[in-house]
């Protein structure tokens, strides 16, 4: 039983003939035939008798087009329901952010949204969360939130489309992170050969600053010595301050991670001789971004990165 089917029984009610059908919804007269024939395969009551040369509703015919009717106004409305919460400009929006993205942008986005309230159309609610996983792991998540934020490094596999749109955000450095006091401080730049030897802190396997330790330690030709696996930056960047070891940062996100209380400002030198840059990128489903809201608030995202990154 299916909607035009019931929607062709309701108008031969109301016009009386199979022609009139046709013509008010523009289809051929055969083609409201075959429709109603199929419509009474599947109820064992007969719907329609033949009256001189038209066809005409049973008793029964009458109440499933009365029936029919309604499902039709429901559906109508459904259809009206989801295009309002489609269009609606200040509806909820949930976001998942790992650490550093959220530091960096969770505060400026609820701002810059605050300041929408003023454009007449209301400003989305957002609902945030921390979801720091592997770079494998990130297209899960878009089916618990709207938006996410993730990252990869640029050797790594892109994310599967289309399962996710990707909307880019930033081409982010990891730069080598050192006590402000620290020998290596002094340089502009390092190498591989630099800062192979170091005592390191770095992210656990799967995580970005572990890749890039092992391309150090492979062009170097040194095993890395790696004493603490932290995936916090804020708590790298404490452990760099002390001198005792160095690491490595995402050159825009961790900017509020680089004066630890109670040690010396961590400073961030950046790595020649291999690829060091991760993408960020906004993850979402294509349903999701046919919602008024989530656009509103991706692009506002897009905005607040270009602030911070400077527009690289």
């Amino acid at each position: 039983m299916e909607l035009h089917q019931l929607q062709m029984l309701r108008e031969l009610g109301e016009l009386g003939s199979v022609k009139a059908v046709a013509e008010t919804l523009s289809v051929t007269p055969s083609a409201v035939s075959q429709q109603l024939a199929l419509l009474q395969r599947g109820v064992d009551t007969p719907l329609t008798r033949k009256e001189g040369r038209n066809l005409v509703l049973t008793e029964a015919g009458a109440v499933l087009a009365e029936a029919g009717a309604g499902v039709i106004n429901a559906m109508a409305q459904a259809k009206a329901a989801i295009g309002a919460y489609q269009e609606d400009p200040a509806g909820r929006v949930t976001i998942s952010g790992f650490h550093s993205a959220g530091q960096a942008l969770f505060a400026p986005l609820v701002r810059a949204l605050r300041g929408m309230e003023h454009d007449g159309g209301g400003s989305p609610q957002v609902l945030l969360s921390d979801e720091d996983v592997a770079q494998h792991d990130f297209p899960a998540l878009a089916a618990r939130y709207d938006l996410v934020l993730a990252h990869r490094m640029d050797h790594s596999p892109p994310w599967p489309q289309p399962q996710v749109q990707v909307l880019p955000l930033a081409h982010e450095p990891l730069d080598v992170a050192l006590s402000a006091d620290h020998p290596l401080a002094a340089l502009d730049s390092l190498s591989p050969a630099d800062v192979a030897a170091h005592p390191w802190v770095t992210s656990r396997a799967g995580y970005s600053p572990d890749d890039v330790l092992a391309a150090i330690a492979a062009v170097a030709s040194h095993p890395a010595n790696v004493v603490h696996r932290i995936n916090d930056y804020s708590t790298v960047a404490a452990l760099v301050s002390t001198g005792e070891v160095i690491g490595l940062l995402p050159r825009y996100t961790s900017s509020a991670s680089l004066a630890p209380a109670g040690g010396p400002a961590v400073v961030l030198r950046p790595l020649t001789g291999i690829s060091t840059k991760r993408r960020i990128d906004i993850l979402a489903r294509p349903e999701s971004l046919k919602r008024t809201a989530v656009v509103r608030v991706a692009h506002a995202l897009q905005a607040v990165m270009a602030e911070l990154t400077g527009g690289h």
